[in-house]
């Protein structure tokens, strides 16, 4: 018997169940209903429109009714809202420009993704230069404002990725941004530590940033935070980040997790039957911390879709949830990051180690090789993978997305140095900096190196041991930590009489890999040694308090 799909909402989840389940229902009828006026266009590059890498508007349009209708046979809908869901009579209420008419279904798939947080502050309502950037014609309403307006400045709300991206854009069409977010750091995926070159470009960019500080209230051509600063806003951007748009379900009936988003179970079955979502609106199951979560990311909107497609046409699938993976641009830096983040595994009381290495993207001795740094978070015992983090001109895709696919596998830090990457000179390392990640993390793991993070450093010192930097006496010169011996590692078997066995050391040196084999020969000389992960080249990107001499 021919089956009817309705389809509520396009783009990512409701795009991907309606071509497979065209693909696998050839007599089925599918009806996707679009409330804008674009039923397939590319939401992530919006930005890039924005601030002129993409020229042509038609380029984030991915598909057209027409196109869907010539080769999946779809009924698509634009400018068509659902309004209301009746599961017990099995019908869909819509709203478009010309009157409301009910459509019946067989399964109803609920894609209608999410919406901008907008907070409630004095003044936003009364002002007219507020966007908050998520379809084409958000977009739209942006360019022509700032063609119209000839805007100077910008506030941009939020650090997240639309944040981050955004204030990349205007600062490109000529405008003085500032950014504020009232979280600890921007890109809040990454931890403080791996955001600080995020921060450190956009100031190189002229960005004011504003951390740990919020909008308080906005007044004519100004934003008023917090802490009583007053930012000039000829344009103000609204990027706090997204809430699950599920007014709809709610209305219908439909059970909503934990977090708000809707409830669905390992086939994407909502508490209604036959009807099931997908994408932005719902609540899935972290991979990694198996706790219901929100992720708002367009990979698993569209895998969400072909699943659910597959379970209504008889194959078995199964929602194994998500990791997050997600990776943002601000200027020449990438940053990147898959699972939980070290705050997020230490808040579920996880046990946790970290360790971070510096490396190449490519060969060294091949021109043009960029540094890039990356953090690993793992149980200590077993090696297990809880995320990964990684920051860089070049190359952090690459590596974020072998991790990502390691934890996905259910490897271990001990499996990484395993991995057979490919490599030539212009391309990548001959141990590969996942490779490296490897190594360390399971010399950590198996107790050959004892290490300390940058932000124990200072209690560590108050509490006695002394720093032992092993660098060579011209890198120490160019800035080093208050009171630290320079011992360089190439003297150091010849020095240990300046050593005392009863005192406790650390040692550093630019990246952590000189003082790791520092801390191997003193250990087997019988002196109590940690080894500052990262060393001072990961320190002085988010601290200074603890260096002297370093310039500016």
């Amino acid at each position: 018997m021919k089956k009817k799909y309705v389809i509520i909402g396009g783009v990512a989840g409701g795009m991907s169940a309606a071509t497979r389940l065209r693909r696998l229902q050839e007599d089925a009828q599918i009806i996707v209903l679009e409330k804008g006026p674009h039923v397939s266009f590319a939401n992530c590059g919006l930005p890039y429109y924005l601030g002129g890498e993409i020229t042509e508007k038609g380029d984030l349009l991915v598909q057209t009714p027409a196109k869907l209708k010539a080769r999946f046979n779809l009924d698509v809908r634009e400018n068509s809202t659902a309004t209301a869901i009746d599961p017990a009579g099995k019908t869909v209420t819509v709203q478009t420009a010309t009157g409301t008419y009910t459509e019946t279904y067989d399964a109803l798939i609920l894609a209608p993704g999410a919406k901008p947080v907008v907070p409630p502050l004095p003044g936003l309502k009364e002002a007219p230069n507020v966007f908050t950037l998520r379809s084409i014609p958000d977009m739209d309403r942006i360019d022509q404002f700032l063609q119209a307006s000839e805007a100077k400045t910008a506030v941009v709300i939020g650090g997240g990725a639309i944040g981050l991206e955004m204030t990349e854009s205007l600062v490109t069409r000529g405008l003085t941004v500032s950014l504020v977010e009232a979280g600890p750091h921007v890109f809040p995926a990454l931890d403080e530590e791996m955001a600080a070159p995020l921060e450190a470009s956009l100031r190189q960019h002229g960005v004011a940033l504003h951390v740990k500080d919020a909008a308080a209230q906005i007044e004519e051509g100004t934003v008023i935070l917090n802490s009583g600063v007053s930012l000039p806003a000829d344009m103000i951007l609204l990027a706090v980040g997204v809430k699950p748009d599920t007014a709809l379900a709610q209305a219908a009936g439909i059970k909503l997790g934990p977090t708000g988003g809707i409830a669905v179970d390992d086939h994407y079955q909502t508490s209604q039957p036959d009807i099931y979502a997908v994408g932005d609106a719902i609540e899935v199951i972290n991979q990694v911390s198996h706790q219901p979560a929100l992720i708002s990311l367009a990979s698993p909107a569209n895998r969400q879709g072909r699943q659910v497609a597959d379970g209504l046409s008889g194959i078995k699938t199964k929602n194994r949830g998500s990791l997050g993976t997600a990776i943002a641009r601000v200027f020449a830096q990438a940053a990147a990051a898959t699972g939980l983040s070290e705050a997020q595994a230490e808040k579920l009381g996880l046990k946790v180690k970290v360790v971070h290495l510096s490396g190449k993207d490519h060969a060294a001795y091949y021109p043009g090789a960029k540094p890039l740094w990356l953090k690993a978070i793992f149980a200590p015992d077993t090696g297990a993978l809880y995320g990964a983090q990684a920051v860089g001109e070049n190359g952090v895709d690459k590596r974020i997305d072998v991790l990502a696919t390691a934890i996905k596998g259910g490897l271990t830090v001990f499996d990484l140095p395993e991995l057979e990457l490919t490599y030539a000179p212009p391309f990548g390392v001959a141990k590969d900096p996942v490779n490296m990640l490897g190594y360390v993390a399971s010399n950590v793991a198996t107790g050959l190196s004892q290490t300390i993070q940058w932000h124990e450093l200072k209690n560590a010192l108050a509490a006695g041991k002394q720093l032992i930097d092993v660098r060579e006496p011209a890198e120490y010169a160019q800035g080093h930590f208050k009171g630290a011996l320079n011992l360089p590692l190439d003297q150091l078997r010849q020095r240990l009489g300046e050593l005392d066995l009863s005192q406790e050391y650390i040692v550093s040196c630019q990246t952590g890999l000189r003082s790791y084999l520092a801390e191997r020969l003193l250990r087997q000389h019988g002196f109590h040694v940690q080894n500052l992960d990262g060393a001072i080249g990961l320190y002085q990107q988010v601290r200074q308090e603890l260096l002297e001499g370093v310039k500016s």
